[in-house]
């Protein structure tokens, strides 16, 4: 495993992961997905999950060592995040006696559209990295 490459791919993937989760689910879905605790969010945690984010589909391009390219960064990102996605919304509603499958639907196309972004960018950062 390269670790230069694992490093400055997960820092940069988490920053575009923050950035664009700012995008997409703070201003163009803010009103599908409401905030519970009255619009006080923890804005570290937050930061703190996407750069976990980054890290993870860092790790798993540097032990592949083949994933330097943009298409397949693309897809093995959006792999991850659809089995991820998934399983964090079916935990999520597992207590709820009924289910808004319309935005357990958009929470995980939104989820893949997100990682797919931050798989271009760690595997073109990985790229000029060789």
């Amino acid at each position: 495993m390269n670790v230069k490459n694992f490093i400055i791919g997960g820092l940069v993937g988490g920053l575009v992961d923050f950035l664009l989760g700012w995008l997409i689910y703070g201003i163009l879905l803010k009103d599908t997905f409401p905030t519970e605790g009255g619009g006080k969010e923890n804005i570290i945690f937050i930061f703190l999950g996407c750069m976990s984010f980054g890290f993870l589909i860092s790790y798993v391009f540097a032990q592949r060592e083949g994933i330097s390219k943009c298409v397949p960064g693309i897809k093995l990102a959006a792999g991850i995040a659809l089995f991820m996605s998934l399983s964090t919304n079916f935990f999520m509603n597992m207590n709820k006696e009924t289910i808004d499958v319309k935005l357990l639907i958009i929470d995980v196309v939104a989820s893949m559209v997100l990682a797919s972004f931050v798989g271009a960018v760690i595997a073109v950062v990985n790229g000029k990295m060789k």
